[in-house]
């Protein structure tokens, strides 16, 4: 057994060396094939071309299908990097459109508080919400303007839209504003068109409820409610909010201050009311007559004249 596994490997070391050479035998005559520069090896091997390439189709679908490959996954690579890029830009454009909102809405509301029609003899100072006190059996805001400004307690407070509040505590620096929906406040209104007067009482709610209405029939969902000024509390004629009937079937006044941007607030610098010491200073005891023409009687001298004839 082991003489003939001899023997075989004495057959195969020859027939290898054979098949080595004609190999090399057979490249280095291609090799020298294609490096002679002459017209008819030329047209030889543009013959071989077109013979050995056409039919060798099918082994280079392989190549091509690698190739297709590799490029797929570099494409693939550069979508990926491509992606992560867009989303680094898109956090960035969702800041950017975040701070370009809260710009739009400070804009807007410093228009509308540049915009606002008040009685001409009403001035004002413009201060910044510091802070939020609001809990659920207190709700007012700090502002950043105080008694250096001049602010005194008791004046009304607005934003851009409509009444928010009264300052109820003033320091050196700093203002405390209770809102209208605070518990505490009472504010006397008219509505309008029908002209009842009523009072809004604050109960902790975005809606408060309207009490003491004249004539109720008269009132309806939609109507505008604006201060009347009885008592000297506010100044007349500034905008509150708008009726509702609320889910209690009571009606309501939705607040036409936008209560969750509080940002800026106005605060009206109220003139003290008129006081009447003397109840007859309401009657004029010497009315100006107006000037009569010579030699025409007035009608108070007619009167006169004819009460003494009377007489």
């Amino acid at each position: 057994m082991a003489k003939h596994k001899r023997h075989s490997e004495d057959y195969v070391t020859p027939v290898r060396r054979i098949l080595v050479g004609i190999l090399v035998f057979f490249l280095f005559a291609v090799f020298l094939l294609w490096r002679i520069d002459s017209p008819r090896v030329e047209r030889f091997r543009a013959q071989i071309v077109d013979a050995v390439v056409p039919n060798m189709e099918w082994a280079l679908v392989p190549v091509t299908k690698a190739a297709g490959l590799v490029e797929g996954f570099q494409s693939y690579a550069r979508l990926a990097e491509q992606n992560r890029e867009l989303r680094r830009e898109l956090q960035q454009m969702k800041a950017w459109k975040e701070a370009a909102l809260q710009l739009e809405q400070e804009n807007a509301k410093l228009l509308d508080l540049n915009n606002v029609r008040l009685d001409a003899r009403l001035s004002y100072v413009t201060g910044v919400v510091l802070a939020d006190s609001g809990s659920p059996f207190r709700q007012s805001v700090l502002l950043n303007v105080g008694a250096r400004d001049g602010v005194v307690d008791g004046w009304a407070a607005m934003d851009g839209l409509g009444l928010v509040g009264r300052i109820s505590g003033v320091g050196e620096q700093t203002a405390r504003v209770i809102l209208l929906t605070d518990s505490n406040s009472r504010i006397p209104v008219t509505i309008k068109p029908s002209g009842q007067t009523a009072l809004v009482r604050g109960d902790n709610t975005a809606q408060p409820p309207l009490e003491f209405i004249e004539n109720i029939d008269d009132v309806r969902p939609g109507d505008r409610v604006v201060s009347s000024g009885d008592g000297g509390v506010f100044p007349a004629g500034l905008l509150v909010g708008e009726v509702v009937r609320g889910p209690d079937r009571r009606l309501r006044v939705r607040l036409a201050a936008d209560y969750e941007r509080l940002e800026f607030l106005r605060v009206l610098r109220s003139h003290p009311g008129e006081v009447v010491v003397d109840t007859g200073a309401l009657i004029v005891m010497n009315p100006v007559l107006a000037p009569v023409a010579e030699g025409v009687p007035a009608e108070g001298a007619d009167a006169s004249a004819a009460a003494e004839g009377t007489q």
